[in-house]
Parts: structure tokens; C-alpha cells; sequence
């Protein structure tokens, strides 16, 4: 961040709790889940002394989704102590929170608290360090999500009382760009538009998806470290303003078989000196050479990044066929039964759309995966393979890693991943899916019982 935004932004902050207008100042990480974690500060101690820097538990880049403690991490555990990281700062993602009175929220980085280095597993610094090898090259990256989930009648409350059964999607039937039926979801949808905007994030709109109750939030085209902030802000702000209105709201890509699964798709291109630098006029589709050998990475490396958009059990569960949601790692025009889609060719808009994204995923490391992947496709030269065209759920080339499992393996396998973010990285997320995977071990589900309690 510059210091002259970092000084704007604190001064401006100071004269609103001057003015009794903020009491509550949201001081936020985002964890290895993509949630936000933190404190509420009181906003005057944060004027004062807290927007330098505060600390917090160093176990919250090494839990489960349940916040459990596992054991097998090198950069934390009850053998050391589970000691503190730094949490510093970025004074110019401060933001109002609408929906909260007098609440604003700010993210940090996580620094060790011994020498302030930035702890290189954590989401954000990831992202950081990818942007930096794409500047080294005189690039920059320019990206945007989409945020797809399910709304409900019924709370949390009311779900998770009744064991997460008779859970009820807010309409009976697909209301994909339906208007009356969205029309009685905007108690929740409205809010949610204006806040964001208020908070200053780029919202282009709301619109129904292929389910019953099901819905999307599509944002703006930003930078890609403000575009992850964005993600990551929408979706926190998404629940809240749900359980406000007494809905509850899930982002599980596959909450039920019966029904639709939910993803997270990623539009990305990359510019040079303020000028996409992915266009070139004279290809029949409007790509450069340079676009086509990023798109030539994201091809070959995509197993070793799957993990980053795939990174639950429940994640792999969405890849079926005539679903929307791909099974295989090919491009192709404008068709949405690619992994990879070329969107608005022949344009300045022209771009990559990452398909293979859950609804699940960590913004951060989704991004950085990608990143990654199309940088060492830039380096090593590419040559990208003809467009898919067609049903690309026929054939069997090209399959997107089938569990959780291939999907670990293919990371820790990675050399692309530990050249670009490091043994310790890879490492530690590699154990996160071990975690998952030993966890889900433990369990006997209903599906096991009710098959096999009287016919095995």
C-alpha cells in the first residue's frame, strides 16, 4: 500500500470517530478457508494505536473448517505453543460495513512477530507474491469472480437445530434470470447490492441460477488482490446480511444431490502499461501470443492447482456431466461445457474464464494457482492447443483431478507450485487436505447406513 492512501484513509477514519459516526472497527485475516478472522476493536484504541499493528493466534492459519487444531504442520503447533503472528493493517482496504451500526473493517497481513517477515503461507501474501513475479515482467493482472449460492427459508438456527434435514431453498423451482421469482428474494438481495456498493465494492449485479433457490453475485473487474478482496468481503457480507433478514444462505458447492452445485468462476486477462496486453487484433479471435501462452499453462498445470479450487470433499462433487460445472481442463469458445472459456472474443475484452472454481474456494489461492500456472506458460513458451468444440463432457482426455485425494497428490507432486510459492507452502496446504481427508475417514455417513444396514 502507499503511505499517502494508508494516511488518507486513517485520517479520514479519525475524523469519522470524531464524530461519533464509527465506534467499530473490524480488524480482519483471512484464513486458510477464505473467512474472515479477527477482532473488534474499539475505534478510538484503533485510531490511537491500533491501526500500526495488533496480534492473534498463530493456530488460525492451521485449523479445519470446525476449528479443530491438527497436528502436522511445520509452521504451528501445541509442541511449539501455538505463539502469535502480527496482524498488520492494510489501511487501504478500509471500509464501512452499511449493515453494522457504526462498523468498518480493515485486512491484515499476518507478519511473525520476531522479525515482521510476511508469513508466506498465508492467503494473501500467496496472492502477493505471484502479482510480484507478474511485475518483474511488467504485468499486472486484472481479475473478477462470480458468487453463486443457495438462500433458504429457514435460519441457521432453525437448520442446524433440526440436523441440517427439511432444509427448505427459498422458491420451489429453477429460477435462472427468472424476475418474479427473484422478485420475492430481494428482502435479501436488495440489501445486499446496496451495502456492498456503499462499502465500495464494485457490485454489477444480482441475478436467479439453475436451482431452486439458488443465486449469484457477480462483481467488477478489479486488480486482482482487490478483486479477492472484494470476493472475499461479498461473501462475508452475504451471509450476515441473510441471517439479518432470518434466511441462512449456503456456499457448499453441493448441498444436495438433487440439486444443482454451486461455483465460484474466474475471469481473468492480464495488462501492460494500462492496456490489455491478451489482445491482438489481427488474431482471428483477438488473442495476442501472450495470451496464448498463459492460457497454454493454465491447460497443462491444471491438476497441480486444482486443490486451490477444489479444496473440500463435498468440492468434487459438483464435476457431472450436463451440469455446467466442467470434467475436463480444455478451452474453448464461448461454450460452457469447457473447464477454460474465451470469452467476448474478437474484443478488447477478450479473456479467460476459469469454470472449474467452487463456490468453496479461497479467492487468494484460487488466484495465485492460476496465476502461477499462466506465468510459467509465458516462460516456458506454450504453444496452446486447438479449441474444444462441441459436448466437451464426451471424451476422456483431459479429466479435472475426481476427489480430493488426486487433487492433494497432484500438489504435493507440483514442481511448478514449489518453484512459484515454495516447499512450505505446498507443504502446508498438502496437510490441510490430508485433514480433510482423515476426518472424513472417521465418519459414517447416511448413505453407508442406509445401503448397507440390511442388504450387506
Amino acid at each position: 500500500m502507499t503511505n499517502a492512501l494508508a494516511l488518507d484513509a486513517l485520517e479520514a477514519l479519525k475524523a469519522k470517530v470524531e464524530s461519533g459516526e464509527v465506534d467499530t472497527v473490524l480488524v480482519c485475516i483471512v484464513d486458510m478457508q477464505g473467512r474472515l478472522m479477527g477482532k473488534r476493536l474499539h475505534a478510538r484504541h484503533f485510531v490511537d494505536d491500533g491501526w500500526d499493528e495488533t496480534h492473534c493466534c498463530n493456530y488460525l492459519l492451521a485449523t479445519d473448517l470446525e476449528m479443530e487444531t491438527p497436528d502436522g504442520y511445520a509452521s504451528t503447533s501445541w509442541r511449539a505453543g501455538y505463539g502469535d503472528y502480527i496482524m498488520k493493517p492494510d489501511l487501504t482496504t478500509l471500509r464501512p460495513m452499511p449493515w453494522l451500526e457504526g462498523t468498518v473493517m480493515v485486512l491484515c497481513d499476518l507478519l511473525d512477530h520476531r522479525d515482521h517477515a510476511p508469513i508466506p503461507h498465508a492467503p494473501r501474501t500467496i496472492l502477493k507474491r505471484q502479482l510480484a513475479r507478474l511485475e518483474e515482467m511488467g504485468l499486472d493482472a486484472v481479475m473478477a469472480t462470480e458468487l453463486e449460492f443457495f438462500l433458504f427459508e429457514q435460519s441457521l438456527d432453525e437448520i442446524r437445530k433440526a440436523g441440517f434435514r427439511d432444509v427448505q431453498p427459498i422458491s420451489g423451482y429453477n429460477e435462472d434470470y427468472h424476475i418474479f421469482q427473484t422478485t420475492k428474494e430481494e428482502h435479501v438481495l436488495r440489501p445486499l447490492r446496496n451495502h456492498l456498493y456503499a462499502a465500495g465494492i464494485p457490485v454489477e449485479g444480482t441475478k436467479g441460477e439453475a436451482g431452486s433457490g439458488q443465486e449469484e453475485l457477480n462483481l467488477r473487474y478489479a486488480k486482482a488482490l482487490d478483486a479477492a478482496d472484494y470476493h472475499t468481503f461479498a461473501k462475508h457480507a452475504t451471509k450476515e446480511i441473510a441471517w439479518q433478514q432470518g434466511r441462512a444462505v449456503t456456499f457448499l458447492p453441493k448441498w444436495h444431490h438433487d440439486h444443482s452445485g454451486s461455483s465460484s468462476h474466474i475471469h481473468q486477462s492480464l495488462w501492460k502499461e494500462g492496456r490489455p496486453a491478451f489482445v491482438d487484433e489481427s488474431d482471428a479471435l483477438g488473442m495476442s501470443p501472450l495470451m496464448k501462452q498463459y492460457l497454454a499453462g493454465l491447460l497443462k498445470y491444471a491438476p497441480d492447482y486444482t486443490y486451490f479450487l477444489a479444496p473440500y470433499i463435498n468440492s468434487y462433487k459438483r464435476f457431472q456431466k450436463g451440469s455446467f460445472a466442467p470434467t475436463r481442463t480444455v478451452w474453448s469458445v464461448d461454450n460452457r461445457t469447457a473447464g477454460f472459456r474465451l470469452c467476448a472474443e474478437g474484443t478488447r475484452a477478450v479473456r479467460i474464464e476459469c469454470r472449474i472454481g467452487g463456490s468453496d474456494l479461497n479467492p487468494y489461492l484460487a488466484m495465485a494457482g492460476q496465476l502461477a500456472a499462466g506465468i510459467k506458460g509465458i516462460e516456458e513458451g506454450l504453444t496452446l492447443p486447438p479449441a474444444a468444440e462441441g459436448d466437451n463432457y464426451e471424451g476422456e482426455t483431459g479429466l479435472i483431478p475426481q476427489n480430493l485425494r488426486d487433487a492433494m497428490e497432484a500438489l504435493r507432486g507440483s514442481a511448478m507450485l514449489r518453484e512459484a510459492m515454495g516447499d512450505e507452502v505446498v507443504d502446508h496446504y498438502t496437510r490441510a487436505a490430508e485433514v480433510e481427508l482423515e476426518d472424513f475417514q472417521r465418519v459414517v455417513t447416511d448413505y453407508e447406513v442406509a445401503r448397507g444396514f440390511e442388504r450387506s
